[in-house]
């Protein structure tokens, strides 16, 4: 065969290594009080680098899972078939700890432990991340059911992961699902028609269908359903104490835009054994338990996301020439990989204090609870819809590279809007804020405590704070400037972190773009004020 041309200026693999290199999020975590475990997140960060686990992640997309509703012999089934590589995920994430260990460990800091360790694992790949982040979060609610949390939270926190259709008490592990979704209701709760039945043995009946079921091969799932009282939460395990299925028939699974190793699926329910949890009739506030810590598994996967996307960019810059020069050595591109990295650390300061409020409110104090109400609410609109924009940005800076599949950028492209849509979409999200402000006005005053620690550090950070309360304290029209606010509010946050514990750098870029107005429309137009090496230098991958 005749030799036409040599191979020169591609960039090179991506090598093996460390994710846990990452100065932002070694730094927050010894901050929030998780430094204790650093070695056991460095272990993760050498999996989540690794070839073999990126192959599993590629592969897990690459063969989506497969509904099977019957056996060869005509029995419903209702179960689900995944590629191997998902179960080594789900193997390894598990095994980690990212399901409900951390609600059962003391340690001061354990959520931020978890969180730094989901933050790293949804750089390999986030569809398993799903049920994974679900049984970390289904643990709070289900502890208004106390009989049945003595059962079965400590299967939820085993670091064993048991995959199969058995009796859940039976196994040593267990996963955890969320069945709310109706689909004449979207985020409406309140409008859901499934109907539980109350039986003689102080158990439900429950029957109807769910539009939008994540997981479904999860063992036991939270449902809400109708009862005389109103929306109610009810526990439902698939297969019942004597081995039967438990009446949840799987119709299909989505074909979804992206988070294809993950199973979406359609449920309908025909008299489905179900047990309450929490009070009847309060159905909504008892599972916004769950839905506030899987809120913050969102902000923190979108964190995860940026990061995988400015990793690649950054290894990409620093190997392709460009007219004569590496990209990385370019001044245009270096503004827009500077301004990615802002935006990262930004998301990964806020995502492990929001951590450290989860566990300073579970503890019993107030203010930090409160700082978690509000953060998670703000932060879940701004991380969430800004991951998209950064991603996009981030396949950019590889050109056409980046938009064939083989770079696995479109696989991250495609994950990124998931987040800002599940568990509340940007205006549910906002107007989610605007609930807590009236409701719990508490929750200000432990925001306003929270970003009044670097009062005056910063002029812009000022001007911002100044901002809100002009904002909140004229009441025309407020819902219809809800992301307006939402977004400042979120930014001031994340300003405020970065200004205390950032170099000055990183906090002073940010605080003249995101708050001063001192940037584009697009990433990458940072003043020529910025410190591009030293937000750079940080930014890449080294030991931190």
């Amino acid at each position: 065969m005749t030799k036409t041309h040599k191979v020169v200026n591609q960039v090179p693999p991506m090598p093996e290594h460390n994710s846990a290199d990452d100065h932002a999020l070694l730094e927050a975590l010894r901050r929030e009080g998780a430094g204790w475990a650093e070695q056991e997140v460095r272990k993760v960060g050498d999996f989540a680098g690794g070839q073999q686990a990126q192959e599993w992640g590629r592969l897990a997309n690459e063969y989506p899972p497969v509904l099977h509703t019957h056996d060869r012999y005509g029995h419903r089934v209702d179960e689900v078939e995944f590629h191997p590589a998902w179960h080594h995920l789900m193997a390894a994430s598990v095994g980690f700890g990212l399901t409900g260990s951390a609600w059962q460990d003391s340690s001061s800091g354990a959520h931020v432990a978890r969180a730094a360790k989901q933050y790293l694992l949804s750089q390999v790949e986030s569809g398993h991340t799903c049920p994974v982040d679900m049984g970390y979060s289904v643990i709070p609610a289900l502890r208004n059911a106390p009989e049945l949390a003595s059962q079965y939270e400590p299967l939820l926190a085993s670091r064993h992961y048991d995959f199969g259709l058995r009796s859940p008490l039976s196994k040593a592990g267990l996963l955890a699902g969320m069945s709310m979704t109706e689909k004449q209701g979207g985020s409406d709760i309140r409008a859901n028609s499934s109907q539980a039945t109350p039986a003689s043995d102080g158990t439900y009946r429950l029957t109807g269908h769910k539009w939008f079921t994540s997981a479904p091969m999860c063992d036991v799932f939270l449902v809400v359903a109708q009862t005389p009282a109103g929306p109610t939460c009810f526990f439902l395990p698939r297969v019942l104490p004597d081995g039967s299925l438990n009446g949840m028939r799987i119709q299909r699974l989505k074909d979804k835009l992206g988070n294809r190793s993950n199973a979406s699926s359609e449920i309908e329910y025909d008299g489905a054994v179900v047990w309450p949890v929490g009070e009847e009739g309060r159905g909504v506030r008892t599972i916004i338990e769950m839905v506030n810590a899987t809120r913050l598994c969102a902000i923190n996967s979108s964190a995860g996301l940026m990061r995988a996307g400015l990793t690649q960019a950054l290894h990409h810059a620093e190997h392709r020439k460009a007219f004569g020069r590496l990209l990385i050595e370019q001044p245009l591109m270096r503004n827009v990989l500077a301004d990615l990295a802002l935006e990262s650390e930004a998301a990964v300061a806020v995502t492990m204090r929001l951590a450290a409020a989860t566990q300073g409110g579970e503890q019993g104090d107030e203010s930090e609870a409160g700082l978690r109400r509000i953060g998670v609410a703000v932060s879940k609109y701004l991380i969430c819809k800004r991951a998209s924009t950064h991603i996009a940005e981030a396949m950019e800076c590889l050109g056409g590279n980046g938009y064939v599949e083989d770079s696995g950028m479109p696989r991250l492209y495609r994950e990124a809007p998931l987040n800002s849509i599940w568990e509340g979409s940007g205006n549910v999200a906002a107007l989610d804020v605007l609930r807590a402000i009236s409701r719990q006005p508490s929750t200000m005053d432990a925001y306003r405590a929270e970003i009044g620690r670097a009062r005056g550090a910063n002029r812009h950070l000022d001007e911002a704070v100044r901002r809100i309360e002009k904002e909140l304290s004229d009441s025309t029209n407020l819902e219809g400037r809800a992301r307006r606010v939402v977004e400042l509010l979120a930014s001031a946050l994340q300003a405020s972190l970065l200004v205390r514990n950032a170099p000055t750098a990183v906090a002073d870029a940010y605080c003249a773009t995101r708050l001063g107005g001192d940037w584009g429309q697009t990433l990458g137009t940072l003043p020529p004020s910025a410190d591009l090496t030293a937000i750079l230098e940080r930014a890449s991958l080294r030991s931190a």
